[in-house]
């Protein structure tokens, strides 16, 4: 039975990708708001709809929506909503929600480019078609307005936006002072840790995004904030959030040094370290597995512990 708590309602929405279900939250704000909507799928909807039933509401009682991030399992369901509702989120959503055939385009050659410098084989190129089916249970509108840094969303006046990137490089947090109530998208999950996933640059950058370097910081971040409670993106709350960080990121760094054990012993490319690390799933899962090997290296590079040869594909080595 869906109901409110301090002014927030927990919504538990399927989805058709392996995390499974995905949370989305209404806030009796100023504005009735809903925060993500979930996949779209006909079965997100009619769960929706159930559960706002619960509280006396429908969908059509919504009167914005704020996004955490742009992943198909927190926007795809806006495209069932009407054009007239008032969408925010981080800048970085627009072009993953309302995508050009430029950037569409602009996605493919960038993992094409590091696909090759990798190391993967040729035969691995054509699963970049997948890239545009990934965006199936996404959604295709603009956002009425960004959210950065330090902004209260119109609405939810008791609320400000921490940008949290490094899961996505759209990813904010929303905080509430009055009682250290954070809804945090994917940035802190109880039960896994998130993948930081490689994104091409932002508009006007030339370098890639470093994800897992930024989700270091952005959960560190957290550390600075009165946070008592985050409400997740998936599974439970997290209520000892400082004890949390630390072992996501000592477990991180564990990872990583035996990536560099691995590189004392020889060099290798990151296709090669990937398929060490996820023997079983790589094939079927090759972006994420790819973003989480970069993931450690990126880290390692970070700390002085490695460097990579400049040769075609790129050889890394421990110093």
């Amino acid at each position: 039975m869906t109901e409110w708590k301090d002014g927030i309602a927990k919504i538990t929405l399927p989805t058709p990708f392996p995390v499974g279900d995905v949370n989305v939250y209404l806030i009796n704000g100023e504005r009735l708001t809903l925060v993500d909507v979930g996949p779209k799928t006909e079965e997100s909807w009619k769960s929706l709809t159930g559960q706002m039933a619960d509280l006396n509401l429908s969908p059509a009682d919504i009167e914005q929506v704020v996004l955490t991030h742009h992943h198909p399992d927190h926007v795809g369901m806006l495209d069932f909503f009407p054009d007239s509702l008032e969408v925010y989120g981080h800048p970085l959503n627009e072009r993953w929600i309302h995508p050009t055939e430029v950037f569409l385009q602009e996605q493919e050659d960038f993992f094409r480019g590091h696909f090759r410098e990798f190391g993967l084989p040729e035969e691995y190129l054509p699963l970049l078609s997948l890239l545009r089916k990934s965006l199936k249970y996404s959604c295709n509108r603009s956002l009425t307005g960004q959210l950065v840094e330090g902004m209260r969303p119109q609405g939810l006046s008791d609320w400000q936006v921490i940008e949290t990137p490094g899961h996505a490089q759209s990813q904010i947090a929303l905080f509430r002072e009055t009682d250290g109530i954070m809804i945090g998208g994917d940035l802190i999950l109880a039960h896994i840790s998130p993948n930081p996933l490689l994104e091409p640059p932002a508009p006007g950058e030339k370098e890639r995004p470093k994800p897992q370097l930024q989700h270091n910081h952005s959960m560190k971040k957290l550390l600075s904030y009165p946070i008592s409670l985050v409400y997740t993106g998936h599974g439970d709350e997290v209520y000892q959030l400082s004890d949390l960080i630390e072992k996501r990121l000592t477990r991180q760094h564990e990872r990583a040094m035996m990536v560099h054990n691995w590189l004392k012993e020889e060099q290798l490319t990151v296709f090669e370290i990937c398929k060490r690390l996820f023997p079983s799933v790589y094939q079927r899962e090759l972006m994420l597995t790819i973003s989480e090997t970069v993931a450690q290296l990126d880290y390692l590079s970070s700390i002085g512990e490695i460097s990579s040869k400049n040769d075609q594909p790129v050889l890394y080595l421990s110093r």
